[in-house]
């Protein structure tokens, strides 16, 4: 009897470390205002080898789609799984955990799990959210000035009252640990070396390129600013009124003029700014995969690199997000499955509908966890197909105040965008873009004759997602002053 049950525990011991071993870590690379535009991309001026490196080691999803492009409401529906329609918080100004108390979210899950959950850098927009269901945490900081005279113009204006931000760019010669993206890394790397033997959930936040475009004047440096093309400030013919925001995130900051298009120069030099911003986090995401590789951890650690929505570089005369254009939604994503899985796909392009809410799910599918409720689904037999199709859409939403909101839907070739009376659901405005080959479109062929059959097709699959007799979930609170 003692043998048979000394035998049982060896056995139930040894399975129990198999199961633990086969559950795969995950690094989460979580980028700031990050559009499509890298080098694996197909861009012509982003140099961003240590992503494109990454990018031949799995599959680049060319078709993914953010919930809504500002930074809060986007995160939170990676985080927990679910739009921002069903959180009912479109806003920067409202904390997850302020009004959904009871929504089980992926820190949360996976240190019940047994995981080490790591939160380095922007995670959360807000970083009181979950902040207790991280094991290990640093939080974001503040922008960061490294110029004397940059930090001396700051203080000036604080004494003044005027509470400008500071310069919207800075190239000041330093190591990459004097801006905050270099001590992520830094920080990423040390805490890799700290929960190697640990099961681990790892996000690595990276803030920029979200402005102040500061970073390292090496990084400015690889880019010829002279060959920075000025984009079309023609806005889309037809364009609702309130389609753009009027970026006052960028006109916050110290130079920018308040009104009007900025000028070429001005233009260009903040171009190169983003570029060199992508370029400086591109170097993070190097150093941290080579650490991943040094430790023997690549072999079984998902790595995913994504985005919290895209960006306007002066597109339609427009900056930042804030808005339902495809140029706005669109996100990169690239997905490298562990390094000793026998079946993973390396370099691959899926153009398949997928979304950022589709994360969560993805990772409860991978490591075999018990599912909470979720908007989106798991994308692990597209990472393991990269032929097979997504969702027939893929929806947003976006806000203006309380009483409008812009839902939006692509089938990955046509954008149909309405406007509606937030309570009453009447159609304000409706948009019809083509974006077959181009993530621009400058004409609204909604009620176009030609294009009416495309038209009834996007309505109908958009109000599946948004039924005109369902009321939107509102939980935003209001901005304190």
């Amino acid at each position: 009897m003692k043998k048979v049950l000394v035998l049982f525990c060896i056995t139930f011991c040894i399975a129990n470390t198999f199961s633990q071993e086969e559950k795969p870590n995950v690094l989460i690379f979580y980028v700031d205002d990050l559009r499509a535009e890298l080098g694996c991309y197909g861009s012509e001026t982003a140099i961003t080898p240590n992503i494109d490196k990454l990018a031949k080691d799995g599959v680049l999803f060319n078709k993914a789609y953010v919930q809504q492009a500002i930074c809060a409401p986007s995160r939170m529906s990676t985080l927990t799984g679910l739009r921002p329609e069903t959180l009912g918080v479109y806003s920067i100004f409202t904390p997850l955990r302020k009004i959904n108390k009871a929504v089980v979210s992926m820190p949360q899950l996976f240190k019940k799990n047994g995981y080490k959950t790591v939160s380095i850098g922007k995670v959360y927009h807000h970083s009181t959210d979950d902040k207790k269901e991280w094991t290990n945490y640093f939080a974001k900081e503040p922008n960061s000035y490294v110029k004397p005279e940059n930090i001396a113009l700051i203080n000036q204006l604080k004494k003044e009252g005027t509470y400008k931000k500071g310069p919207a760019y800075e190239d000041a010669d330093v190591a990459d640990e004097a801006y905050k993206d270099g001590r992520v890394s830094k920080y990423a790397i040390e805490t890799l070396h700290k929960i190697k033997d640990d099961k681990f959930l790892m996000f690595v936040g990276l803030s920029k390129p979200h402005l102040p475009f500061n970073a390292p004047k090496k990084y400015w440096d690889l880019h010829d600013k002279s060959k920075f093309k000025i984009p079309s400030r023609n806005k889309p013919e037809g364009m609702y009124r309130l389609a753009l925001s009027k970026w006052g995130e960028l006109k916050g900051y110290h130079g920018i003029p308040k009104e009007g298009d900025l000028d070429d120069e001005l233009t260009r030099t903040l171009i190169h700014g983003y570029h060199a911003s992508v370029s400086f986090i591109d170097a993070q995401v190097g150093k941290v995969m080579q650490t991943l590789e040094a430790l023997d951890l690549r072999k079984n650690t998902m790595v995913i690199f994504m985005s919290d929505h895209g960006y306007k570089i002066g597109e339609y005369g427009a900056w930042c997000k804030h808005s339902n254009a495809e140029i706005d939604v669109r996100v990169p994503l690239i997905i490298s499955r562990e390094s000793n899985y026998k079946k993973r796909k390396t370099g691959k392009t899926s153009n398949a509908l997928v979304e950022n809410v589709d994360i969560f799910p993805t990772l409860v599918d991978l490591c075999g966890l018990e599912a909470p409720k979720s908007d989106g689904k798991s994308i692990l037999p597209i990472i393991n197909k990269p032929n097979k199709k997504g969702d027939k859409i893929a929806t947003s939403v976006y806000a203006r105040g309380k009483k409008i909101m812009g839902v939006t839907a692509t089938d990955g070739k046509w954008r149909y965008i309405e406007w509606r009376n937030a309570v009453t659901h009447e159609i304000l405005e409706a948009e019809l873009y083509e974006h077959k080959k181009n993530v621009l479109s400058f004409t609204n062929l909604s009620g176009n004759k030609k294009h009416k059959k495309v038209e009834v097709k996007m309505k109908e699959l958009l109000e599946k997602q948004f039924p005109r007799d369902k009321p939107f979930l509102q939980n935003d609170q209001p901005r304190k002053r």
